[in-house]
């Protein structure tokens, strides 16, 4: 069709239809797709906004879980201390040689015993022999029973410096002018572990199946 041959009535009309055809093709070609791309994010969207919605009635109890969860690492830091994860002997003997020289004791030898292990943590007893002032002697106790880590004393003999052999003592020394008193005993400190599932079962201990 020539459109030189139209009238301008039938020119215009034939113009405003490839108008609407073209608009036609656009809007279910590029215009379509783009609406439902732009329905689907408003979907997301509004899921999203649920969902922070949701999220933001517990900030008020975020503080709350934070302070939780601080107390609880401190807790844990501190029972750690009273019951390392590991044996530590080094610092355990460190830790009652310190409190020993603070009291002015003497700590002769340390003689290691069997560890004993039990379901959930394993002692570690120490025998210790040593000598100092009676009251010097008290006042090392005293600090053993202070320290943050667990200690246990046990089996303790006592005896004058004259007679060291009566508290089971190894062999006698050269002890200073104001000590009087020699002391054996056990010390015994603790690590915790968990329970080891491969161990066999006590007597009289349901078995799971």
């Amino acid at each position: 069709m020539n459109l030189g041959e139209l009238s301008g009535v039938k020119l215009l009309g034939t113009l405003v239809l490839a108008a609407a055809v073209g608009t036609g093709g656009l809007y279910y070609t590029v215009f379509k797709s783009q609406r439902e791309q732009n329905d689907a994010a408003q979907v997301k969207l509004q899921a999203k906004l649920r969902e922070n919605a949701e999220l933001e009635a517990y900030r008020p109890k975020l503080a709350d879980i934070e302070r939780q969860l601080s107390n609880l690492k401190q807790q844990l830091e501190i029972e750690r201390r009273i019951v390392p994860d590991e044996k530590e002997v080094d610092n355990f003997m460190r830790m009652v040689s310190g409190e020993a020289r603070k009291s002015g004791v003497e700590i002769r030898r340390y003689t290691s015993r069997p560890y004993v292990t039990k379901d959930f943590y394993t002692e570690v007893p120490f025998e210790v022999e040593l000598d100092g002032p009676y009251y010097s002697m008290l006042g090392f106790f005293a600090r053993l029973g202070k320290v943050e880590r667990i200690v246990n004393v046990s089996n303790l003999l006592v005896a004058s410096t004259r007679t060291p052999t009566a508290a089971k003592a190894k062999r006698a020394y050269q002890y200073a002018p104001g000590e009087s008193i020699v002391a054996t005993c056990q010390t015994t400190t603790y690590f915790s572990h968990d329970l080891d599932p491969g161990a066999p079962a006590k007597p009289g201990t349901p078995v799971k199946k």
